[in-house]
């Protein structure tokens, strides 16, 4: 199946670099044919019209293009909310691999920064006026292209892992070792090695787990997974951590940097872990092959 036989309508262009940020956004309406996103199916009303401008928007190659002229700047949707706490940012960045961030709203009405958007300071307006952001927190090295820009616009506090840091040699913030640590009312960071050496589990309220690029949501196996073929520090310690850290995670959604989101009740994402820390024990280093990943 290919979109050249929609050449009047909405289109993915060449620049796709199969991130997944679009299928997340408009499920049913873009897929993976040969390792490229294409439409499957032009909009159908309205709410359909509205989860393609979405994709256009996050897409971190602009490949998602409307039938004519631009993007509807009126149909950004971005910060999106979860719920009443939680807001994807959208308009990924090419510099995180199109990785997704979070706005993470606390009671006192400021909020976190979970990873970058791409950099503009309109954009960092337009989170702002959700509330001061207070903390932008990295959740490994991959993600820390737009952390100081954003910390520096926003007057927040950056934080990385030591394991991390040459990623981010000027962050406010360092966390070190393996211990959990509290990093502000209802937050912990875990320290998680494995996808890289200081890669870092945010969790919030007992119920947010923003896990970077350790595990996320596939829909092709409908269940947590880890990615395996891209790890670039260590399987054996990502198994490590898992088997240290998943009974202490407690939580409804999980938020990834790369890969699906998802909200279950908590017993049934603490038994999807209990299950998936058998799963990694298993596994041995392969080759790096973002092709192989399980979207």
């Amino acid at each position: 199946m290919s979109d050249e036989r929609f050449e009047d309508g909405w289109r993915v262009d060449e620049r796709c670099t199969n991130c997944d940020v679009a299928r997340q956004l408009a499920p049913g309406l873009i897929g993976e044919v040969d390792g490229r996103s294409v439409v499957l199916r032009q909009p159908r009303g309205e709410t359909e019209i509205r989860q393609l401008h979405a994709a256009a928007h996050a897409c971190p190659t602009r490949s998602i293009r409307p039938p004519v002229g631009r993007l509807d700047a009126a149909l950004d949707p971005f910060p999106m909310a979860l719920d009443d706490t939680v807001y994807l940012c959208g308009h990924n960045s090419t510099h995180t691999a199109g990785a997704n961030s979070y706005l993470l709203r606390r009671p006192d009405g400021t909020a976190m920064m979970v990873d970058t958007p791409r950099w503009s300071t309109s954009l960092a307006a337009r989170y702002e006026a959700l509330g001061p952001v207070t903390d932008v927190l990295l959740t490994h090295r991959d993600h820390a292209a737009h952390g100081r820009r954003y910390a520096d616009r926003l007057g927040a506090r950056l934080w990385i892992h030591e394991g991390d840091l040459d990623a981010a040699p000027d962050a406010d913030r360092v966390l070190r070792g393996t211990d959990p640590v509290e990093i502000a009312e209802g937050v912990l960071a875990f320290p998680f090695p494995g996808h890289t050496r200081g890669s870092v589990l945010f969790l919030a309220d007992e119920r947010y787990c923003f896990s970077g690029d350790s595990f996320y949501w596939s829909r092709t196996t409908a269940d947590i997974e880890v990615a395996d073929s891209v790890t670039w520090y260590s399987i054996s310690e990502l198994a490590a951590s898992l088997a240290r850290t998943a009974d202490r995670l407690h939580f409804e959604w999980l938020l990834p940097g790369h890969g699906d989101r998802r909200r279950l009740p908590a017993d049934d994402m603490a038994e999807r872990l209990r299950r998936l820390t058998a799963r990694t024990r298993e596994l041995r280093p392969r080759p790096v092959d973002f092709t192989a990943v399980r979207w």
